[in-house]
C-alpha cells in the first residue's frame, strides 16, 4: 500500500523546513575514543508543537550522552501515534532515516529545521498543555521514556548557545 502525503503534510513539512533555520549546522564530530564502555543517556528540552494537522505532528528534544561509548537511536514509539519516524535535514532537504547517531560525550539535537521526529497516523490530536508519552529505543542502551509537553504551534525554545 502506498501512502501519499496530503496538503497538510506538505504545509507541515514546509513549516518544519523553514522554522528555525538560522542555527549553525556545526557537527561536533566526536570520535568514540573516550574511556568507559557505555552510553549514559538523558533527554532534555523535549516538546511537541501543537499540530496544525489531524494526521501528523513533529517532536523535538536534546539527547545528551555523558558516557564514553556512542549509541544510536533506532526507533521511537508513542501512545498518540500509529507510527513515529525519524528524519534528518541536510542542505534544506528532509529525509526519513532508520537511526540517528548519539556520539560519545556529545549530543543528538532534534530541532525545528533540523533532525526531528514525525508522529504519523495520530490517534488523537494533542492540544497545548497536554503531554505525549514517548519511548526511545537504542542499539545498545535500554529504552528511555520521555513525557513531551505540547507547546503552542509557534513555540520557539530558548537556546543556550
Amino acid at each position: 500500500m502506498r501512502r501519499r502525503l496530503g496538503p497538510a503534510a506538505l504545509v507541515l513539512t514546509g513549516a518544519l523546513a523553514l522554522a528555525g533555520c538560522g542555527g549553525s549546522d556545526s557537527d561536533s564530530g566526536s570520535s568514540g575514543s573516550g574511556s568507559g564502555g557505555k552510553a549514559e543517556l538523558s533527554v532534555g528540552s523535549a516538546y511537541m508543537p501543537q499540530p496544525v494537522s489531524d494526521e501528523m505532528a513533529a517532536g523535538f528534544f536534546t539527547l545528551t550522552n555523558k558516557g564514553g561509548a556512542a549509541d544510536e537511536l533506532t526507533s521511537v514509539t508513542s501512545d498518540v501515534a500509529g507510527q513515529v519516524t525519524m528524519h534528518e535535514t541536510t542542505g534544506g532537504a528532509m529525509r526519513e532515516v532508520k537511526s540517528l547517531k548519539v556520539p560519545a560525550h556529545g549530543e543528538l539535537v532534534l530541532k525545528s529545521g533540523g533532525n526531528h521526529l514525525m508522529f504519523e497516523q495520530l490517534k488523537r490530536k494533542p492540544e497545548e498543555g497536554q503531554t505525549v508519552s514517548v519511548e526511545l529505543r537504542f542499539a545498545h542502551s535500554g529504552p528511555v521514556k520521555v513525557e513531551m509537553p505540547v507547546k503552542s504551534a509557534t513555540y520557539t525554545p530558548k537556546t543556550g548557545h
